[in-house]
């Protein structure tokens, strides 16, 4: 803790320098953060140190090779950088920073030549690449217009649904209202023949000339009627015989008889009904 105390002050001296340093609240969380804070100044401060020595250090290499040249320039052509004409200035200012742009170790053939050669792999490869791009975007534009067609088909869609489901509603609430309406009537039909029958009661009313008493009389007439025919029928033989008094006699005292049996018949279901 002391250490780290010391170490703390020492790094906020060197800081503040000549002004005072301001006063702290000396507890041990405190003292942590301001120890990091130190460390990291530090080395940072020593990174910073090692690549100013070191952008230096590249400086007077750079110095020492333009002295160089210079004097090679001087000795071998009779060259120096006051004795270039404007032009000459220019095009040698405009090689140093093309080879700057490019980030050519030098000046030289060799260097710019890997140099260039980079620079346009480089940009065949962007080419490529914005190709590529180009043909997704004119994919995506594709997919977005057949999603705008389908967006527009579902909005048509929805539209008519809603108008028929309102539609539908109204017939519905129509239906509804027609329901209520039957419900009613039946129930009051219902009460009505309720009344009628009590009403029947109360007066003792002969069941046999209830309706259905009567249509099935009438269903009975019916059958009876339907046996009388075959009886018809096998009488009209007789119609076409010669004279014979006697035998027609007996013919027709039979079929009076079973004429009679039949009415007897009849009457008797009537009397009984």
């Amino acid at each position: 803790m002391c250490e780290k105390i010391k170490k703390v002050n020492s790094w906020l001296g060197a800081v503040f320098g000549d002004q005072p340093v301001p006063q702290f609240e000396v507890s041990t969380r405190t003292v942590d953060i301001l120890y990091q804070l130190a460390q990291s100044s530090e080395a940072r401060c020593s990174d910073t140190a090692h690549l100013i020595g070191d952008l230096k250090q590249k400086t007077s290499e750079y110095q020492a090779d333009a002295a160089h040249l210079q004097e090679v320039l001087l000795q071998g052509v009779g060259l120096s950088c006051t004795g270039l004409s404007r032009p000459a200035a220019d095009y040698v200012s405009a090689l140093v920073d093309n080879a700057m742009v490019l980030g050519a170790r030098d000046t030289s053939l060799g260097s710019f030549m890997p140099a260039v050669n980079s620079l346009t792999s480089e940009r065949l490869e962007a080419e490529k690449s914005n190709r590529q791009l180009e043909r997704e975007l004119r994919a995506l534009r594709k997919r977005l217009g057949a999603t705008l067609v389908l967006r527009g088909t579902l909005q048509e869609d929805v539209e008519k649904t809603a108008k028929s489901q309102t539609v539908e509603s109204a017939k519905a609430e129509e239906r509804m209202l027609n329901m209520d309406f039957v419900t009613a009537k039946a129930r009051e039909l219902s009460n009505s023949r309720e009344r009628s029958e009590a009403q029947l009661v109360s007066r003792k009313m002969d069941k046999s000339v209830t309706h259905q008493a009567i249509v099935q009389l009438s269903e009975e007439v019916g059958a009876l009627k339907s046996e009388i025919i075959p009886l018809k029928k096998k009488l009209e033989p007789y119609m076409d015989l010669s004279p014979n008094p006697s035998l027609a006699q007996v013919k027709i005292e039979e079929a009076k008889r079973e004429l009679a049996a039949l009415d007897s018949k009849l009457e008797k279901n009537m009397d009984f009904k």
